[in-house]
């Protein structure tokens, strides 16, 4: 009998074959291994459910869990504030043909609303509203939870973002309203939100119209200043002609040289009617046909100098008694362009004067203010968050998200 050293063990005997009985055929030994085979695919399918399970767990579950905890026992209450305004003006424009069958938004107060709305949402009314009410604080206050407040110290960029999440405005076009809701974490709070965001838009409204009403009216202005000063240059112009002619007004004097011309022509015809019958019966020495010779000299000289003051075309007479003034046509010439210019001057003053009260009027009548028909209030419960709307969106979320990569799981084992 040998002996084998300890610790070594014997070598396993090889199992012989099973041998297959003459006239049998290898498929009769199948049977003998089925039951492992049903065995495998039951433990494969065990570990596809337990997966399957597993994944729903941390895909929906755990996520959902987390969701319920947060929407149920940390979010914050928020309380919102709601008012709603609309634009008006003292006279409403009228009505076009074609805009019964287009948009009102083509409207003076419609292009305000738009420009109001986009003001609540922008940085101005932020950096107008922050020294007032304190945005920052109001929005990380200890009413607030950890994901909903505004982390400190936040940036002006940072706080416009918050802001543009807690204030949303609305422009209806439809009926040409403003709404306006006002998010914050206490009741009070979004009351003195929603009132800073209505005096901001009124003092917005107020600039705007205030603007609009002072460059119509400077145009206006401007025109009556620029026609007052034509018609101040016109006036100084007839004053200087006055003062260096020494004739107040030329028309007048031409007028009155006229009337004069009528009665030398008419007292000349008379002196000559009267010298002829004198020259029929008395001889051209006597005293009555030498007196009435002169006087016919005289006017005649009176009628020539007075042709050479009115007209510049007649020759004065020789000799001329003393060097003579220009021909009043030329003096009358001058003043009519002068006073011609006047009345322009005038006119345009006058006119200008009317467009300065019409576009008073106008601005008037076209005022802008806004009219606050549902002021904002106080809110007596929270309208966010909406827990259980959010839980079910998220499981809906959720559960898709586990079907679909399920699915892609499955479609990938199934090409491999």
């Amino acid at each position: 009998m040998m002996l084998r050293p300890r610790g070594l063990r014997a070598a396993p005997r090889p199992i012989p074959a099973p041998q297959l009985p003459a006239g049998r055929s290898s498929s009769t030994v199948m049977p003998l291994f089925q039951p492992a085979a049903h065995g495998a695919l039951a433990t494969s399918g065990r570990r596809h459910v337990s997966l399957r399970v597993l994944s729903f767990v941390i895909v929906v579950l755990v996520p959902l869990a987390a969701a319920a905890v947060y929407y149920l026992a940390i979010a914050a209450n928020q309380y919102v504030a709601e008012f709603r305004m609309s634009l008006r003006t003292v006279d409403a424009p009228p009505i076009e043909p074609l805009t019964l069958f287009g948009d009102i938004a083509h409207t003076t107060a419609a292009g305000e609303s738009q420009i109001v709305t986009q003001f609540i949402a922008s940085r101005a009314i932020v950096d107008e509203l922050d020294p007032k009410l304190d945005l920052r604080r109001m929005f990380s206050g200890r009413e607030a939870d950890w994901w909903s407040r505004l982390w400190l110290p936040a940036t002006a960029e940072q706080l416009v973002y918050y802001w543009q999440n807690q204030v949303d405005p609305f422009y209806d076009t439809s009926t040409g309203t403003i709404v306006v809701r006002a998010r914050a974490f206490t009741p009070a709070d979004a009351l003195r939100l929603a009132q800073g965001i209505v005096a901001s838009s009124e003092r917005l409204i107020n600039d705007l119209s205030a603007r609009a009403r002072h460059d119509a009216l400077d145009y206006a202005e401007a025109d009556v200043a620029a026609a007052e000063m034509r018609l101040m240059t016109a006036l100084a112009a007839i004053r200087a002609f006055r003062d260096k002619e020494g004739m107040i007004d030329p028309g007048q004097t031409a007028s009155a040289d006229t009337t004069l011309a009528t009665k030398l022509r008419d007292d000349l015809l008379k002196a000559n009617s009267e010298l002829a019958t004198l020259s029929a019966y008395m001889r051209d020495d006597a005293p009555a046909v030498r007196v009435l010779k002169a006087r016919i000299k005289s006017l005649e000289t009176q009628q020539h100098l007075l042709a050479h003051e009115m007209t510049a075309g007649t020759a004065a007479p020789s000799p001329a008694p003393a060097p003579t003034p220009p021909a009043l046509s030329h003096e009358l010439g001058s003043y009519e362009a002068l006073d011609a210019e006047r009345k322009f001057a005038e006119a345009a003053y006058e006119h200008a004067l009317e467009a300065l009260d019409r576009a008073r009027d106008n601005a008037d009548r076209q005022h802008i203010y806004i009219e606050s028909f549902v002021p904002p209030r106080l809110p007596e419960s929270s309208l966010y968050p909406r827990r259980w709307r959010s839980l079910g969106t998220a499981a809906l979320i959720l559960f898709a998200v586990w079907a679909i990569g399920g699915l892609a799981v499955q479609s990938i084992r199934d090409h491999l």
